[in-house]
């Protein structure tokens, strides 16, 4: 779980990865992130293939498991070091790479109101890193049709073929400014663990 007080620290959309360098807590360069593997379970993330650093580069045959990631900053994916590295097929089966892509899904709330078709997906960096929101293209029923917004994840989401579906309370807390995104997901999970609790007590 990530502590509320640190998802504001620094967030960025995953897409903004790509070309960042891979880089091992001992300094050395080992790739460039080339693309990022989304999981098939509610837009978490497998991992990134990887490109050796350069424009013209070629895609290696290795990939950076999401769990190998110690750290991401502005500048930089930090690992251990380079035998955390995988073959790639272990994170992009060819034939598993459309059930594992998130953008374009739609994203439902579980009473089944429509919020919007999913375009990034938000990640906190730094020590506590993980993912904590998408960015959708707001449906009609949030009020800002066709506009960019930011909506806040509970620790699981849940799938339902190309649906993903997150608690109702969670557009109550839609952003439309990244950088103050960090604040509605740390209200937004904040309440959903005190609902549990009050559940737990009855």
């Amino acid at each position: 779980m990530i502590p509320p007080s640190e998802t504001s620290a620094i967030l960025l959309r995953a897409r903004e990865l790509a070309g960042r360098p891979v880089v091992t807590l001992g300094g050395e360069l080992e790739a460039e992130i080339k693309d990022v593997v989304f999981q098939s379970d509610g837009g978490r993330i497998a991992g990134f293939t990887l490109r050796n650093e350069g424009l013209f580069s070629r895609a290696r045959k290795d990939a950076l498991p999401w769990h190998a990631v110690h750290g991401v900053g502005r500048d930089a994916v930090m690992i251990r070091d380079a035998g955390q590295l995988v073959p790639a097929e272990e994170i992009a089966p060819k034939q598993a790479a459309r059930k594992g892509n998130v953008l374009d899904d739609r994203v439902l709330t579980d009473s089944g109101r429509e919020l919007g078709t999913v375009i990034d997906v938000v990640l906190q960096g730094g020590a506590g890193l993980g993912v904590v929101g998408y960015e959708i293209e707001a449906s009609a029923a949030l009020g800002t049709a066709g506009r960019r917004v930011f909506i806040p994840l509970p620790d699981t989401v849940a799938v339902s073929g190309e649906n993903l579906i997150v608690p109702a309370s969670a557009a109550e807390f839609v952003s439309e400014d990244l950088s103050g995104f960090g604040a509605a997901v740390d209200e937004f999970r904040t309440r959903l663990r005190e609902g549990r609790d009050e559940g737990a007590q009855n």
